[in-house]
């Protein structure tokens, strides 16, 4: 396991920026990002505006029902000759007004309504799964740049150990350098070297702080905040590749996504199919009316009258346009299966992917192990016969140049490891 360095107030050197560590384990980093982060904010939205449309398609299975009302004006009636010449006014009742009420119910069009709202119904699903999809790129990234973060503090707890290393063998060469042991060159060496380690320092001091303010945004915390891994995460127990690609197939919301489209496809065409059914209707209203001018004279009086019956309505242009819309459908049908089979050659191979880069991490740590130890053992050998006048500043040189790749490399490889595993779970779909 890796090791992780603490510090309790960092200054940005790019900047002057002064910054407060924050603690925060994976888990809570995980948990603020799905809280906070921007883009499922949009996601979410996305699924309450279908959960809306949906439940504005369940309102077709209501009755229509209308209300008016009506005010008018009748003028006299004029009552004229064969030849067009005025031959007496009849007075009328001059206010008039009306009252109307109709409803209506479709009975039958072949499930049309029933179709159109289980439609709308897919499309909340697909988008609840488009959510879900989002969900696990979020965590992926929060994961990464968690990840990362330790990486560049392991590197800088490396650089700061062989800094203490190399100002202890500069403290040796200046007592050699005190008694003519040494020459001057052998100083300048080493101060070279500790400064190289301090530059080394410097970046890695400074990615923190780039991959914190990066990571910050993602959880919604203030910019100004430093963020340190709280936790150091366990080694993963892997099963066989089968049982992932078992996993992805079940679970995996992209697939899910593909089998919805196949759904909304599929019932697309059944919704086409209705028009060329004719819509069976009860209807029902009721009419109040005055002057009454069914009589003569006409009497200021209310016409009421009332009426139910059903209609049957058929648009004859369905015979011959449905057709061309039934085959576009099937057509889009079996689109969304081809998309559903690369959707799943995808997956397979991102798992085959995942998995081989797992266990190649898992090997490179190991062989990075061996490489540091051997660094190592090489390093005090050198260090000893140097110490002793025994070998010369070039080998010393390479040895501890050889010691501070080997021990970086196998700070990168523990993490490399832990890095390819969350990718073996996104690849599947359940990180």
């Amino acid at each position: 396991m890796w090791l992780i360095a603490v510090v309790a107030l960092t200054t940005s050197a790019a900047s002057g920026q002064v910054r407060v560590e924050h603690k925060v384990t994976l888990d809570e980093a995980v948990e603020l990002a799905l809280e906070n982060h921007q883009q499922l904010k949009l996601s979410k939205a996305n699924v309450s505006f279908n959960r809306a449309q949906q439940d504005v398609a369940e309102q077709q299975r209501l009755p229509t029902a209308t209300f008016s009302a009506s005010a008018l004006y009748l003028g006299d009636a004029l009552v004229l000759n064969t030849d067009f010449s005025k031959l007496q006014t009849v007075e009328m009742p001059n206010f008039g007004n009306s009252f109307a009420v109709q409803a209506s119910q479709l009975l039958y069009k072949g499930g049309a309504i029933k179709k159109s709202v289980e439609l709308a119904g897919l499309q909340t699903q697909l988008a609840e799964l488009d959510l879900e999809n989002d969900v696990q790129s979020i965590k992926f990234l929060v994961v990464s740049n968690y990840l990362d973060i330790c990486r560049v503090l392991n590197q800088r707890q490396v650089y700061e150990q062989n800094r203490v290393l190399a100002e202890q063998r500069l403290a040796n060469v200046l007592k050699q350098y005190e008694q003519d042991m040494v020459t001057r060159n052998e100083v300048i060496r080493g101060e070279l070297q500790i400064k190289n380690l301090e530059q080394s320092i410097l970046t890695a001091r400074n990615n923190h702080a780039i991959l914190s303010n990066q990571l910050s945004y993602a959880l919604g915390l203030p910019d100004d905040v430093l963020i340190i891994p709280a936790d150091a995460i366990g080694r993963p127990q892997v099963q066989a590749q089968s049982h992932y690609v078992d996993l992805a197939r079940r679970v995996h919301p992209v697939i899910r996504s593909a089998d919805q489209q196949i759904g909304m496809a599929e019932k697309n065409v059944s919704l086409i199919k209705t028009d060329r059914i004719p819509a069976v209707s009860a209807f029902g209203g009721y009419n109040m009316q005055r002057p009454l001018t069914t009589s003569t004279p006409v009497m200021d009086l209310y016409n009421n009258t009332w009426q139910v019956g059903v209609t049957l309505s058929y648009n004859i242009d369905n015979l011959f346009r449905t057709k061309k819309r039934i085959q576009v459908g099937e057509r889009q049908t079996a689109i969304a299966r081809e998309a559903w089979g690369l959707t799943l050659q995808n997956i397979d191979m991102g798992i085959n992917a995942a998995y081989t880069k797992y266990w190649e991490a898992v090997q490179q740590e190991k062989l990075m192990e061996e490489s540091k130890r051997l660094a190592n053992e090489n390093y005090q050998i050198v260090e000893a016969k140097y110490l002793n006048q025994l070998a010369i500043t070039a080998e010393m040189t390479d040895a501890t140049n050889a010691k501070l790749e080997a021990e970086l490399q196998h700070a990168n490889a523990a993490i490399g490891v832990l890095f390819q595993y969350y990718n073996l779970l996104k690849s599947t779909g359940t990180l």
